[in-house]
């Protein structure tokens, strides 16, 4: 065990990013290992070694040979190319490159000798090693470094590693989201107090305004406590109304996460099946149909079908409400309808491109003429490899859904997240346009991560991939 715990800390001390955050969750361990490591370095001759070895090879003139090297390379270089350089360029950029090679050569004659210098191990993975293989060394380290452990515990899991690794990106989308919608309301000329108070307010009123939400501090100041506020998931209140932001983000957002997601897995289900057979018979009738549709699909704006489905199934036809209510489910069809058009269409038109593209390489052909029946060589050769896109294009849909939404809630009268952010945009009531994006960057964030997910789970290849970084 004491090996493969070793073994996980020198591998995770070659990435960058990994070594700093195992120094810094396991900072007490970090700490004695280096006390061991420069006592072992400097009581073993480590030093010594490093000097001898250097003044072997500087006076076996090695400095000199690749100096005279790189100067000649560079001269012939420079004249082939017509450019011209003083000597005194040539003569700096061929001391660093000999300086370079020096320092090379040198590391390599260092761990030649080291290696056979009585097993003697000198680097700072190796001296966790020894460390870690005395029984009391090990408790008391898991005692003060059980965060270190943690981390180690993470990487070692290629999957669990994975899934980190995409939660973490996503917070940081999340934050620079955060930032950057700040800053552009920061920056915006419509002043919230003037927009509020009215023209008439007077310069004391807009004054006390200001003061009461915090308008007056400096940039950074708002911006941290903005920032606090998404850590502690409390963002205070609006400018307007005075309404807590969590509570009006907790009753309009789920209204609109609802039903992008019903439109989602609707359009999904729908558009699948028109794909595939779209690809399995390409340039026939329902080929040509089924993507004719889904041009239109593609090309008609929101807000008119919306308009559309209102005065037709609305007010001529008197079918479904106009308007949207959660309380009767028939209110919904029709901004579930308008809201999956346009992501029907992209997925059936990807979905035909790219079984198309699947269905005509090598192994399928090689699985056809192995005499697999048509149904399996699709289902399981070609529907299987053809999903990545597809996949990416729904996890892209979804976010525009869910973040263009807006336009779907004005002409249904839904209240929405998208028609709050938007309400609230003219005024600008920033902690509640900040809630809305942020918890829509949230969600949006989740999706990726899901799909990130999802490719690992269709495609063997990324498996494969995760096994080994």
């Amino acid at each position: 065990m004491a090996e493969r715990i070793a073994a996980v800390y020198r591998k995770m001390l070659l990435h960058p990013t990994y070594r700093l955050l195992l120094l810094l969750t396991g900072a007490p361990v970090s700490v004695i290992v280096y006390i061991f490591y420069q006592y072992r370095r400097s009581a073993q001759g480590y030093r010594g070694v490093i000097d001898h070895t250097r003044n072997e090879l500087l006076q076996s003139g090695y400095r000199d040979k690749v100096l005279a090297e790189a100067k000649d390379q560079l001269q012939r270089k420079h004249r082939f190319f017509g450019n011209t350089v003083s000597d005194k360029q040539i003569e700096a950029e061929a001391s660093r490159i000999a300086d370079q090679k020096f320092e090379d050569q040198l590391n390599e004659r260092l761990q030649a000798k080291l290696s056979s210098h009585n097993g003697t191990q000198y680097s700072f993975g190796d001296t966790f090693q020894q460390l870690i293989q005395q029984p009391l060394f090990f408790v008391i380290s898991l005692i003060i470094g059980f965060p270190m452990y943690l981390l180690m515990a993470v990487y070692a899991n290629p999957y669990l590693k994975y899934i980190m690794e995409r939660l973490i990106m996503a917070v940081f989308v999340i934050f620079g989201v955060a930032f950057v919608v700040f800053t552009i309301l920061y920056i915006s000329p419509m002043n919230p107090a003037t927009n509020i108070l009215g023209e008439t307010a007077t310069a004391e009123q807009i004054a006390a305004f200001n003061h009461l939400y915090g308008l007056d501090q400096p940039y950074l100041t708002q911006l941290w406590n903005t920032i606090k506020g998404i850590l502690t998931f409390d963002l205070g209140k609006s400018f307007a109304g005075n309404e807590l932001v969590s509570t009006a983000i907790a009753n309009k957002f789920p209204v609109t996460l609802t039903l992008t997601v019903i439109s989602t897995l609707i359009a999904v289900l729908i558009a699948l099946p028109i794909g595939i057979i779209s690809a399995t018979r390409p340039n026939s009738f329902f080929d040509y149909t089924f993507m004719f549709i889904a041009l239109l699909g593609l090309s008609i704006p929101n807000f008119w079908q919306g308009l559309i489905f209102i005065l037709n199934f609305s007010i001529k036809l008197s079918w479904l409400p106009a308007t949207y209510n959660p309380a009767n489910w028939l209110s919904a069809i029709m901004p579930i309808v308008v809201l999956g058009t346009g992501l029907t269409a992209a997925v059936a038109r990807m979905t035909r491109s790219s079984t198309l593209e699947v269905i005509h390489e090598d192994y399928i052909t090689t699985a056809k003429a192995k005499g697999l029946a048509r149904r399996n060589v699709l289902w399981k050769h070609a529907v299987g490899n053809a999903l990545i896109p597809i996949i990416t294009v729904i996890g892209l849909q979804f976010g525009a859904m869910l973040g263009g939404a807006a336009v779907t809630e004005k002409v249904f009268n839904i209240s929405g997240i998208g028609s709050y952010i938007v309400d609230k945009q003219f005024i600008p009531d920033i902690p509640a346009i900040m809630g809305g994006v942020v918890y829509t960057a949230i969600t949006i964030s989740i999706v990726n991560v899901i799909v990130d997910l999802l490719y690992a789970f269709f495609d063997p290849r990324i498996r494969s991939k995760m096994k080994q970084y």
